[in-house]
C-alpha cells in the first residue's frame, strides 16, 4: 500500500500564492503517477495536474495552466499555486495511481491523500 499525506493549504488573498506538499510513503516503487485534484462545494472532483514518477511527463487542466506548477521531490509532489482566484477555494487531494492507468486519465488514480483546505479570499 501507498499512504499519502498532504501538507500546506491554508488562507490566501486574491492573487497570493500557496505551496501545497504530498508526502508518499509505504510501496512507492509501485507508483506510476501522482495528481492534485480538487473539489468544491457542490461540484464534482476536477483532476488539474499530474507528472509521471519518472518526472518526464505533465499535464495540467486549462483552468490551472500557467499559474500551478507539480513537481517531483524525492518521495513527494509539491503544488506550487501562484496568482490565485477566489475560484480556486477547494479542498486539495492529492492522488497516486498505483500500478499502472494512464497519467492523463483521473481513474487512474486509486490512492488518495485525505485532503487538504485552500482558501483564497476576495
Amino acid at each position: 500500500q501507498v499512504q499519502l499525506v498532504e501538507s500546506g493549504g491554508g488562507l490566501v488573498q486574491t492573487g497570493g500564492s500557496l505551496r501545497l506538499s504530498c508526502a508518499a510513503s509505504g510501496r512507492t516503487f509501485t507508483i506510476y503517477s501522482m495528481a492534485w485534484f480538487r473539489q468544491a462545494p457542490g461540484k464534482e472532483r476536477e483532476l488539474l495536474t499530474a507528472i509521471t514518477w519518472s518526472g518526464g511527463s505533465t499535464y495540467y487542466a486549462d483552468s490551472v495552466k500557467g499559474r500551478f506548477t507539480i513537481a517531483r521531490d524525492n518521495a513527494a509532489v509539491v503544488l506550487q499555486m501562484h496568482s490565485l482566484k477566489p475560484e480556486d477555494t477547494a479542498v486539495y487531494y492529492c492522488a497516486a495511481a498505483i500500478s499502472g492507468g494512464y497519467y492523463r486519465n483521473p481513474r487512474s488514480y486509486n490512492s488518495w491523500g485525505q485532503g487538504t483546505q485552500v482558501t483564497v479570499s476576495s
